[in-house]
């Protein structure tokens, strides 16, 4: 009995650690993937930093007590998987709301998001936003366009000008 309880403390403390490194965690219900689908996702999330594992939601629901991740807690029923954001808090439901569009079986639940806990359909609208490098590429022009026209009409005024000085 003891050693149960001790390896459930470990268990404990290991979910309370990976939470405490997470920027965000996204719950899924992954009944139906088959070996080689989960392996297939498994994969996606490694080459993109994140964390997918599965505990029992018991363990998990002792360890977020009193944490941002703890509104996660009402939807820990049944089988549940979490993929922790550890570098992008975002990743994760993009790769999971991806890679269920062609994988019924995969379910997007809810999660948590620098400290916001979000359900489905915020989860969702999360996946949906375009990604850090596109809205930085995406300000970075806007802020290019009017110095670019801005160059463009000096040096079409200076052009003007040395024409004139020379006629």
């Amino acid at each position: 009995m003891s050693n149960n309880l001790d390896a459930k403390k470990v268990a404990v403390e290991e979910i309370k650690e990976r939470f405490a490194s997470a920027k965000s965690a996204v719950l899924v219900d992954y009944r139906g993937l088959t070996v080689d689908e989960v392996t297939e996702l498994r994969s996606k999330f490694r080459q993109a930093g994140v964390e997918y594992k599965v505990y029992k939601n018991n363990l998990v629901k002792i360890a977020i007590k009193d944490t941002p991740f703890e509104a996660l807690s009402q939807d820990l029923t049944g089988p549940n998987a979490i993929a922790f954001g550890i570098n992008d808090a975002v990743i994760p439901a993009k790769i999971i709301k991806d890679f269920a569009k062609g994988h019924k079986n995969l379910e997007l639940k809810a999660g948590v998001v620098e400290g916001t806990y979000c359900n489905l359909e915020q989860i969702i609208q999360i996946a949906d936003l375009p990604s850090k490098e596109v809205l930085i590429g995406r300000f970075l022009g806007s802020i290019k366009a009017p110095v670019s026209n801005f160059a463009y009409f000096l040096s079409n005024l200076i052009k003007e000008k040395e024409g004139n000085a020379q006629a």
